[in-house]
């Protein structure tokens, strides 16, 4: 009986002490990789169009995410086709997966900024799994990162892929080039806009990506958009064989979008 009593008592002590105020707490454990993709998958969709009387039906693109209420989905503005054909009922949506196949939601266009080549969607029902924003100051260079998207479409099937990406540099989107003649004219445009840096990533990514969040793998945070055509064009307009690196916008960008 006193044994039990001692042991009561010593656990009250030790819980006191570990709540006393000022007391330093245990960091609470990071998620692991495997955890955080786990959680960051439900959220990533493929982006595409539906027509019925085409073969297939479902045209990938790109990939996109969801984010806030489950409704609103962030990809590349490129990943977007400029004109539906209305004759043909063509309709822009998302394709998740469904069992061994796919399932379209329609969506529609509400937000596009094609400096930064980011679109926003929304559909309509049931909300999807939202992933969260970070902000910028959470990037860091040199910082271990990751990102979940269909690098090869649906070629395949529509299963998400994930792939480790180091965040290597922060640089501008385009900067003069020596010689004036490797520039091209949308690269001459983006020099005559207000300039914003981008996000270098020492990692591999396939045209499927674009439009993929690229996140913390401890917070699954989303602290980027994987960019695999726009930015690369702009940045290795001056490169005779484009390199293997990946670019990523910044998600201060995806949140400038989703207040207009």
């Amino acid at each position: 009986m006193m044994r039990r009593l001692f042991g009561r008592k010593l656990a009250a002590v030790t819980v006191a002490v570990l709540m006393w105020p000022g007391l330093p707490m245990a960091p609470a454990r990071a998620a692991t990789l495997p955890q955080t993709v786990a959680a960051v998958k439900p959220s990533i969709v493929g982006i595409g169009t539906q027509m019925q009387t085409r073969s297939p039906a479902i045209v990938f693109s790109g990939t996109g995410f969801v984010v806030g209420d489950g409704l609103s989905v962030i990809t590349n503005a490129h990943v977007v086709p400029n004109e539906l054909d209305g004759a043909k009922l063509e309709k822009l949506g998302i394709v998740v997966p469904d069992g061994a196949g796919v399932r379209f939601r329609a969506a529609q266009l509400v937000g596009l900024d094609r400096q930064h080549d980011l679109a926003h969607l929304r559909i309509e029902g049931t909300p999807l799994p939202a992933l969260r924003l970070g902000n910028a100051s959470m990037a860091a260079e040199g910082q271990a990162l990751a990102f979940t998207g269909f690098p090869l479409g649906m070629v395949l099937g529509l299963y998400p892929a994930t792939h480790r990406a180091l965040l290597a540099a922060i640089t501008p989107v385009m900067q003069p080039s020596p010689n004036a003649r490797k520039l091209d004219a949308r690269a001459v445009v983006q020099l005559q806009r207000s300039p914003f840096s981008i996000y270098q990533l020492d990692g591999t990514a396939y045209p499927g990506n674009s439009g993929s969040p690229l996140y913390d793998p401890d917070t699954g945070q989303v602290l980027g958009v994987i960019n695999m055509v726009f930015v690369k064009g702009l940045k290795e307009t001056a490169i005779t064989a484009p390199s293997g690196i990946t670019y990523a916008i910044p998600v201060r960008h995806v949140q400038e979008l989703l207040e207009r």
